[in-house]
């Protein structure tokens, strides 16, 4: 501690992660340890069948059913971290909104597609796949919790949020 100081500084990731060590704890034991993420309670049989597989690009795009179920779902589990109404601008979690946001700027229809796949791969792969930093979760994976409905309902919510 600092002569100067009344309290012991917090610590820091890499003192946590020594600590972790020294114990004999996994990091990703740690983050395993979260609760598992709750599904949102929405309707989806107004949605395409699009059965259980995963398309390359989103299936529901331009959808208006897809784009309510998807705000519902949204606001119901991803606003706590990511922003209310897809307003991540101040949210602890990153703006979803530009995900893919610099494909509109593409002028060539095949460049455009792959980029918009591009950026459905990488949200896709993100929501279910979560986000582990350094062994901590600052994510939990959604699959098996999001059918492909829900998730490609939230991704077209998103990607239109503060547009309409």
């Amino acid at each position: 501690m600092n002569p100067t100081q009344t309290h012991p500084a917090p610590p820091r990731p890499m003192h946590m992660l020594l600590l972790t060590l020294m114990l004999g704890v996994s990091l990703p034991a740690l983050a395993a340890n979260q609760a598992p993420p709750i599904p949102p309670q929405v309707d989806t049989s107004s949605l395409p069948a699009i059965g259980k597989a995963w398309d390359a690009s989103n299936p529901l795009r331009g959808n208006a059913a897809a784009l309510d179920i998807g705000r519902s779902a949204y606001n119901q589990s991803c606003a706590r971290c990511h922003g209310p109404d897809a307003d991540g601008s101040r949210a602890p979690a990153p703006d979803l909104r530009r995900i893919g946001r610099s494909c509109n700027r593409v002028a060539d229809a095949a460049l455009k597609q792959r980029c918009t796949e591009d950026a459905d791969y990488y949200f896709r792969q993100s929501v279910l796949k979560g986000k582990i930093k350094l062994g901590i979760e600052h994510m939990p994976a959604w699959e098996g919790v999001l059918d492909p409905q829900v998730l490609w309902s939230i991704r077209s919510y998103v990607e239109t949020a503060g547009k309409r």
